[in-house]
């Protein structure tokens, strides 16, 4: 789970007369993440999940907006609006979920009182991709012997995080013996070389589950005494991610519809010689510290709500305001597998970021613990729309008409 980066200014270096040009319209530039939308062209808001999953959710979007400096700004579409206007708004919506009104009521109000915002998507439909994740469950033993020889890292005394250019941005790598910061060590140069010996925090019996572990940012280890331990992200190597799945595609192992976490623990058991090249494809590398029995917290420093958080590249799409989001999910069998889609339409909130969750067009929604969120988080790569809603005015509504 990587860090928030609240509407940071892309910015390139080229000659002197490009880079004030692109200065000047950038001043005065709207992000494209989002767009509002008509209210003729507003989604029906109905909600499939329930009211108190949402208002838990609410609340720690609150308590997060509570711990900002109330006068600080973001950017939604057109608007610029302090964090203080923006949690009346949240606190808005809340009050409206509260009163538990009918969908006609429920959309007559947001017609009303919000303004709907459209994410500008990954292609000319405006349509995303949304993924699933999940805490997976892995067998785990503090100490290395067979078959947990996989180890798992806390942060090692070697990394160092610098302040960068501005507040939003760290450095993160190593220092050479001259003091100089350095990238920090590939996947790759990590494993080979056994570069965080002593920094072992828990060892796992399959290489593929460590590197799952990693790319999901949480999970939750069974140790042999038969006790859980939540396992958290607590900082990354700070290189690039590249993706498994994609490389699967790319080397024309499987096609972007086939590729799932099943098919590839079965590849890996067939060929067990690709795993440990495949999976050093990714340079990036996640270290762990133990969590608490309330959850995995998001870039944002809250606790996720399954069924609600979802994560997003949080550089282009507001981190504040109230999601909607509109796709389908999965319905399973007794024995746990997928028997058939439905669609999926609810409120969620964003309080997440992840290294593969890049554009307008790409929406992470995590879905807790256990079979069901294993099934979604597995097989979930489809298409939907992701829209926000913000107040028209903050002042909390006394009384709906």
């Amino acid at each position: 789970m990587t860090r928030r980066l609240l509407w940071p200014p892309f910015c390139r270096r080229h000659i002197l007369v490009v880079v004030v040009l692109w200065l000047l319209l950038a001043s005065c530039a709207v992000p494209l993440g989002i767009e509002p939308l008509p209210p003729d062209k507003y989604p029906h808001f109905i909600d499939d999940s329930s009211k108190d999953s949402l208002l838990r959710a609410i609340d720690r979007q609150l308590h997060y907006l509570d711990t900002q400096e109330p006068e600080t700004q973001a950017r939604i579409g057109s608007e610029t609006i302090t964090y203080s206007s923006l949690r009346q708004s949240i606190e808005g919506f809340k009050e409206i979920i509260k009163r538990g009104l009918s969908p006609f009521e429920l959309n007559r109000v947001i017609h009303k009182h919000f303004t709907v915002y459209e994410a500008a998507g990954r292609d000319k439909q405006k349509q995303i991709l949304l993924t699933g994740y999940y805490e997976p469950l892995f067998a785990g033993s503090y100490d290395a012997r067979p078959p947990y020889m996989y180890p798992l890292y806390a942060i090692p005394d070697s990394l160092v995080t610098e302040q960068g250019e501005t507040p939003s941005i760290t450095k993160i790598g190593r220092l050479t013996e001259h003091g100089n910061l350095r990238p920090y060590w590939s996947r790759e140069e990590i494993e080979r070389n056994n570069l965080l010996q002593g920094s072992e925090l828990v060892y796992l019996r399959d290489p593929l589950d460590a590197y799952l572990l990693q790319v999901q940012g949480s999970g939750r280890i069974k140790l042999p005494d038969g006790n859980i331990r939540a396992i958290h992200f607590a900082a990354s190597n700070g290189l690039e991610y590249n993706s498994l799945g994609k490389l699967f595609v790319d080397e024309g192992i499987m096609t972007k519809d086939e590729v799932n976490i099943p098919r590839m623990r079965s590849y890996f058991s067939e060929h067990p010689e690709a795993i440990k090249p495949m999976l050093n494809h990714n340079p990036r590398y996640i270290f762990f510290k133990w969590g608490d029995e309330h959850g995995p917290k998001g870039s944002l420093g809250e606790t996720l709500t399954p069924g609600r958080s979802i994560a997003i590249d949080q550089t282009i799409l507001p981190t504040g305001a109230i999601g909607y989001l509109v796709s389908r999910k999965p319905v399973l069998n007794k024995e746990g597998d997928i028997e058939y889609w439905v669609p999926l339409k609810r409120f969620v909130i964003p309080q997440d970021s992840g290294a593969a969750i890049q554009g307008a067009g790409r929406v992470d929604l995590f879905w807790g613990h256990g079979v069901y969120a294993e099934a979604a988080a597995n097989h979930m790569k489809e298409t939907g729309k992701l829209y926000f809603l913000l107040q028209k005015n903050f002042e909390l509504p006394e009384k709906i008409r």
